[in-house]
């Protein structure tokens, strides 16, 4: 079935896709979107990736991929797999003996790039030992690592390669009997991402998409180009699971895919901070009582809006659809839940305020 584009009356991509089990979790087939991270700790330091684990796990991460680059890892993989509340992912390269024995030790998935596992017996090597195990295979390409016979080319444009590169590795998996696949072909530029993520809910619609944009970079920057293509591709309705790449603490991954899922209306996890810019009008730290208002709520795991404004003018219409909020005045603040103010305290009652009407929805 062909890719429609965005307002066509038809089913979205990511409902067409044929869904793979990632230990308990659903990808693809319409399932809610899963977000993933990485784990970032030294890969033979088993208390240090499973204590990573579980604070991912608190922080709304559904699905963990962990780097295993030597052998002399598999026993700590095969340990932080015994130990980890989340499904594990190998994530292998070069070595394709690795991600067989990562396959019989535990791993939930396994992530490949058969351009750089030897060949393409060792890697039907792989997908032997991933069909053995019950397990699914994500395919993963990026604009760094393609097969020379297709970077070479000069009539495709870099989405078209990927998208080709990665719709092959597909159907040979598929001509060998092997369909628990899941394809993600990265760039770092965002454009670049979207149209090749276009281009595989084209060609291969029935496959589960993993999106995301490679090498983002910092916090700030790898959240707004994330935020922007990923933001396009969910919209449209392709990509089936997901992870917001960032040099920082993977905790803020997630937090970043859930905010975006947020934003689009897609899965809400927590509270959603409606908060102004402030202005002239502003006679508090309208700032830093949005900051601690937040820090607060990261315990919360209903979905509240909750609305911090400035100005006690506009502060209930500005954001009349908030559940609670405050908006503050010289000293003092009025405390509002739907629109309805209900009563006023001093400045520094605000947090306290709000945290008992969140508590009494």
């Amino acid at each position: 079935m062909a890719y429609r584009e965005p307002g066509a009356q038809a089913e979205k991509p990511n409902q067409l896709t044929r869904r793979v089990m990632v230990g308990s979790v659903p990808v693809g087939g319409g399932a809610s979107v899963a977000v993933q991270s990485m784990l970032t700790a030294d890969a033979l330091d088993v208390g240090a990736n499973v204590s990573q684990i579980e604070a991912l796990a608190e922080a709304g991460c559904e699905i963990i991929r962990m780097a295993v680059p030597r052998r002399s890892c598999l026993d700590a993989f095969e340990e932080v797999c015994a130990r980890s509340p989340l499904p594990v992912v190998a994530d292998v390269h070069f070595d394709a003996q690795i991600a067989i024995e990562a396959a019989r030790r535990g791993a939930a998935k396994l992530r490949i790039n058969p351009g750089n596992i030897g060949g393409w017996d060792k890697a039907d090597l792989v997908l032997d030992a991933a069909e053995a195990a019950g397990i699914p295979v994500r395919i993963g390409v990026n604009a760094g690592s393609l097969d020379e016979s297709i970077a070479r080319r000069d009539d495709l444009s870099l989405p078209q390669k990927l998208a080709l590169s990665a719709s092959e590795y597909v159907r040979h998996c598929e001509q060998r009997g092997f369909r628990d696949v899941v394809v993600s072909a990265k760039a770092h530029d965002v454009m670049t991402t979207v149209r090749t993520y276009r281009q595989l809910a084209r060609d291969i619609p029935h496959v589960p998409l993993h999106i995301g944009v490679t090498e983002a970079g910092t916090r700030f920057q790898g959240i707004v180009k994330s935020a922007s293509g990923l933001g396009i591709l969910l919209e449209e309705g392709i990509g089936d699971t997901m992870r917001i790449s960032l040099t920082d603490d993977p905790v803020n991954e997630v937090r970043a895919c859930w905010t975006l899922l947020s934003a689009l209306d897609m899965r809400r996890r927590g509270p959603e901070i409606i908060s102004c810019p402030t202005c002239g009008r502003c006679q508090v730290d309208l700032i830093g009582l949005a900051e601690r208002v937040e820090g607060h709520l990261r315990t919360v795991r209903h979905p509240v809006k909750v609305a911090v404004m400035g100005c006690v003018v506009n502060g209930p219409g500005e954001a009349k659809d908030a559940d609670v909020g405050v908006a503050c005045g010289k000293g003092s603040a009025v405390v509002f839940r739907n629109g309805e103010v209900v009563r006023k305290v001093p400045e520094d009652e605000v947090v306290g305020a709000l945290i008992e009407e969140i508590e009494k929805l």
